[in-house]
């Protein structure tokens, strides 16, 4: 052994170990982190405020799995329009029958481009503006939730919602004090029954899914 072997500092047998610990679990971290489960979770991918991302508390997300789940039917497909939490507690297999249906999120976050095929870019500006494999009225419910609370966009938003869809409509938005015209923005023909099944099952009345801002009520309609 050279003098120079002599300088080069070792590790003890406990720090080795120690190390190795470290790493595995690094390792179990990692691949815990790349599961279905949480790929699909919501809040997988973090709220940005600067584009108006409030996500659902897990429960709501759930019950408007469930409501979107019953609404599409055996083989159905369902369009999530801004509401990813939607899409992501669709894709986790926890809501019963969702196994039996299939769904997209139409999103202008690209993050959500890690979902594949079931990303489909979307700006509300440009309503119209789709890949020409998404046919007219290819969906059997489209749930929307409209980035932001102005006519302008609901009236945007209405214009993609009747491109999509096949009937069914599960409007997610909110209300200020002095409210917002849905007729005026081409929601015209709202489904009574749907409604009060809707409103039976959410207790849409409460602001269980309302966006976290004080001044927003949740409303929820079915159009058909």
């Amino acid at each position: 052994m050279s003098d120079s072997d002599d300088d080069v500092p070792t590790l003890s047998a406990h720090t080795l170990a120690a190390l190795q610990e470290f790493y595995n679990e690094a390792r179990t971290a990692e691949a815990h982190s790349t599961t279905p489960s949480d790929q699909f979770a919501v809040g997988a991918v973090e709220e940005d405020w600067r584009m108006s991302q409030f996500w659902y508390s897990d429960e709501t997300a759930t019950k408007l799995a469930e409501e979107v789940v019953r609404e599409a039917g055996e083989g159905g497909r369902i369009a999530c329009v801004s509401a990813p939490s939607v899409y992501q507690k669709l894709k986790q297999g926890v809501v019963d029958g969702s196994d039996r249906v299939s769904s997209v999120v139409l999103e202008y976050d690209r993050r959500f481009a890690a979902y594949g095929d079931d990303f489909l870019f979307y700006d509300y500006n440009e309503p119209l503006s789709f890949a020409a494999s998404v046919a007219p009225q290819s969906f059997d419910i489209v749930l929307a939730d409209p980035p932001y609370l102005s006519e302008e966009c609901l009236s945007k938003v209405a214009e993609t919602i009747k491109y999509l869809s096949k009937g069914k409509v599960l409007l997610c938005t909110g209300e200020r004090e002095e409210g917002l015209s849905l007729h005026r923005s081409g929601f015209v023909n709202p489904n009574p029954y749907l409604c009060g099944q809707i409103s039976s099952n959410l207790k849409v009345n409460e602001p269980i899914a309302a966006q976290r801002a004080p001044c927003f009520q949740s409303l929820m309609f079915v159009y058909t």
